[in-house]
C-alpha cells in the first residue's frame, strides 16, 4: 500500500535546505518562510519556539533589525533521505533598531556556529531543530558576564552558596 506522503529524496532535502538558508543569508524573511509547510515549527532550542509562517517571519525580522549588519554562512550540509543536519555561522553587530528577545541593542558583535535539524515534506520545510551555545550568545550580548571574569566569579560563588544553603537546610529537615 501506497503512502500518501512523498518522502524526498537527499538531493531534494538538500535543495530545500540550500534555498532556506540562502534566503536567512539573505536576509529575506519572506523568501525564508516560502520554504516552510504552514504551520510548521522553527524550534530554536533554549530560545524560541515558532510557526510557519507568521512568527517564523517576525521573529527573523527582529533579528535582522537588531543587526543589520547580520552574515550567516553554511558549512556543512549532510542529507540523508528527508533529513538533513545544517552546520552554521553567523556574525553580526547587536546596534540596530530593534530590541532582541527583550534586550536593547549593545552594540557587542555576535559570533555564533550552530547547527540545524531539518525535516523536508513534499518540499518545504516540516520542522526545524536549531541549537547553538544561549550562554555564549548572552555573553557576547553583555547579558551575563563575560567568562571568568570577576562578575562571572562572584555569580558563580553566589549560586554556590544558595545551593550549600538550600542543601543544609534540605538536610536539617530530614532530621
Amino acid at each position: 500500500m501506497a503512502s500518501s506522503e512523498q518522502t524526498a529524496t537527499g538531493s531534494d532535502t538538500a535543495d530545500v535546505v540550500r534555498t532556506y538558508f540562502a534566503a536567512v543569508a539573505d536576509r529575506d524573511p519572506d523568501a525564508m518562510v516560502a520554504c516552510w509547510e504552514p504551520g510548521g515549527v522553527d524550534r530554536l532550542v533554549g530560545l524560541a519556539e515558532l510557526r510557519a509562517p507568521d512568527e517564523i517571519r517576525d521573529w527573523f525580522a527582529t533579528l535582522f533589525a537588531a543587526a543589520p549588519d547580520f552574515t550567516f554562512e553554511v558549512v556543512e550540509v549532510v542529507t540523508e533521505g528527508d533529513r538533513a543536519a545544517v552546520r552554521w555561522r553567523s556574525r553580526g553587530t547587536f546596534d540596530g533598531t530593534e530590541k532582541f528577545e527583550g534586550i536593547a541593542p549593545t552594540g557587542a558583535v555576535l559570533e555564533l556556529e550552530g547547527i540545524d535539524l531539518v525535516e523536508v515534506r513534499d518540499g518545504t520545510i516540516r520542522s526545524l531543530h536549531a541549537y547553538l551555545n544561549g550562554m555564549d550568545m548572552a555573553r557576547q550580548m553583555g547579558v551575563m558576564p563575560k567568562a571568568g571574569s570577576l562578575e562571572d566569579r562572584a555569580m558563580l560563588a553566589a549560586v554556590n552558596a544558595r545551593t550549600a544553603a538550600r542543601d543544609r537546610i534540605r538536610r536539617l529537615r530530614e532530621r
